[in-house]
């Protein structure tokens, strides 16, 4: 791994090492996850003047009125969708900095993010590029429609908050998949797990969270 990657001072192995010690503490126990967490760069995914600060177990803003995830939300709601096993696809609503999507390219042979804001998406392709990530696919929409073409998935990830479950989404689930999301509106949301039976869909609630909301539209 060439030194960017890798990381000096503030974004070195020993920082990403104290960000993983910490999620343990906080009750993340699934060991391929924290390993996802330590070797990705998540200082690359930020704005460089915010480089020193991208192992702290915060989010931080990414523009346009966005924020990368902090790492616990990212490994938990990871956790959550891969639970089961390995994934065939997933698909993820909300590409922002790319971050999530590639810690999720280690648990599913295909990963399917969709993001309404074009520069968002340019950056975060060009990032999986320089990555050689190569088993994400980029889509610029309006990200309560899913992605119907590439349907079911056994897995979608959610990393912004809608009032309600968009009903696209729970139609895109295969049977036997899992949806993972923050759901409700500001100070009062709650991160759902939704599985789909033969029956229909159960619901667990996992976290309180604060999430940026979930809008329609592109731009």
């Amino acid at each position: 791994m060439i030194s960017e990657y890798r990381g000096i001072g503030m974004t070195s192995q020993r920082t990403r090492e104290r960000l993983v010690k910490r999620l343990e503490e906080q009750g993340i126990h699934n060991v391929s996850v924290l390993d996802a967490i330590r070797q990705m760069p998540r200082h690359l995914f930020v704005d460089e003047a915010l480089a020193s600060r991208s192992y702290e177990d915060i989010a931080l803003p990414i523009g346009h009125g966005q924020t990368i995830s902090q790492p616990y939300m990212v490994a938990r709601m990871t956790e959550a969708l891969v639970e089961t096993g390995p994934l065939n696809k997933v698909l993820e609503v909300g590409t922002g900095s790319g971050y999530q999507a590639a810690i999720m390219s280690r648990f599913a042979d295909t990963v399917y993010t969709v993001e309404r804001i074009e520069p968002l998406l340019t950056r975060a392709r060009r990032l999986f590029v320089k990555l050689k990530i190569r088993n994400i696919r980029v889509h610029y929409s309006d990200g309560t429609w899913g992605w119907p073409e590439n349907e079911p998935y056994d897995g979608i990830i959610v990393t912004a908050a809608p009032v309600e479950i968009p009903q696209a989404l729970l139609q895109q689930l295969q049977i036997g998949g899992r949806l993972v999301m923050p759901v409700g509106q500001q100070g009062k949301q709650k991160l759902v797990l939704i599985s789909r039976t033969e029956s229909g869909y159960e619901r667990d609630v996992l976290n309180q969270v604060s999430f940026v909301p979930l809008l329609s539209g592109t731009i």
